[in-house]
């Protein structure tokens, strides 16, 4: 809290007059991440393609490595993210298990092991290439590999404006 106090000029004590804790802060974060990723998920229209998708879903999560860990990673020690926030993270998953069902992928535990995966190279890309492209550029062999699994009719298209491999 001192640290927050001093970035935006406050006594660290006059901070509790706004938020009850840290948790909050952080609930209010995750909310904030929950409605970004909603946006950006609207963002690309009703029509899917499976790497569209995965990559914009990969480069929202690299963009804020800090909001990727808050969102995904569960790395603040104690911090449960409050019934109204974590609701809003179930509809966001719900969307995107629609937008999946739209390629094929319909089985719940399909949806699980392409958000694994999906997080999985973000968090690489987060951890062991930040600023590069070394995750990045297999977004699609990934893709390609889940369709596959999933038995998806979908065949994924090349991608325009990527990384190359």
């Amino acid at each position: 809290m001192r640290d927050l106090g001093a970035r935006v000029g406050m006594k660290a004590q006059s901070l509790y007059s706004y938020v009850a804790s840290k948790h909050e802060i952080y609930d209010a974060m995750f909310e904030q991440g929950y409605r970004e990723l909603a946006d950006w998920m609207s963002a690309g229209g009703a029509a899917t393609d499976a790497r569209s998708d995965a990559h914009r879903f990969f480069a929202f999560c690299v963009s804020d490595p800090v909001r990727f860990q808050l969102l995904f990673l569960r790395t603040l020690p104690g911090f449960e993210p409050s019934p109204s926030s974590y609701a809003l993270a179930v509809d966001v998953l719900e969307t995107m298990t629609a937008r999946l069902a739209t390629v094929g992928v319909r089985k719940a535990r399909h949806v699980d092991l392409w958000t694994a995966v999906m997080t999985g190279l973000a968090s690489q890309q987060i951890a062991n290439d930040p600023g590069g492209a070394r995750w990045e550029r297999i977004v699609d062999d990934a893709v390609d590999m889940l369709l596959a699994h999933t038995g998806s009719p979908q065949r994924s298209r090349p991608t325009t404006g990527r990384s190359p491999r």
